[in-house]
């Protein structure tokens, strides 16, 4: 159990084959045992027919953490599944922020994060890319401010080990 009895976020990296319906199984095995699933990455490796998913979750109970790693780790179609360490790997995710800015607002936001305008138009409408840790994406979503922001995609971590 997480020392306060928060739940905590836990990145579980999985290499699985690709194969047609392995994400609807690893999808259903998780919705039996009634976990939340926060975000799911998956993608190509170099290896052909193998793909590397990142799943994160919020669970306090370590014992259950480790249950869902076992539980994959039966699933034929997986190659290995583990948690990863927090302060032992790179966790970072992507957001794409659509909000109405003028050129005091970017060159704010310029100055303090390392972000990428994807277009601009009339009327101070602008589409920014931003990735790193969730904190910075919150960060920046909270400079930009609540009231100018018209929309958020985000995607999800991927995370690797040191």
């Amino acid at each position: 159990m997480s020392s306060n009895g928060q739940p905590k976020r836990r990145a579980i990296l999985a290499f699985v084959l690709n194969r047609s319906g392995v994400l609807n199984k690893i999808s259903m095995l998780i919705r039996r045992k009634m976990y939340n699933v926060e975000t799911l990455t998956v993608c190509a490796t170099l290896q052909p027919g193998i793909s590397r998913l990142t799943l994160t979750l919020r669970e306090a109970n370590d014992a259950k953490a480790l249950q869902v790693v076992k539980q994959l780790e039966k699933m034929t179609e997986v190659i290995s599944a583990r948690e990863l360490d927090i302060d032992q790997s790179f966790w970072r995710e992507v957001a794409i922020v659509k909000f109405e800015g003028d050129n005091n607002l970017l060159a704010a936001l310029d100055q303090r994060f390392p972000m990428e305008i994807l277009d601009r138009r009339e009327r101070g409408l602008c589409v920014a890319q931003i990735a790193g840790t969730s904190k910075r994406i919150d960060d920046f979503i909270a400079a930009i401010g609540k009231e100018k922001v018209v929309e958020v995609a985000r995607s999800g971590f991927t995370a690797m080990e040191m």
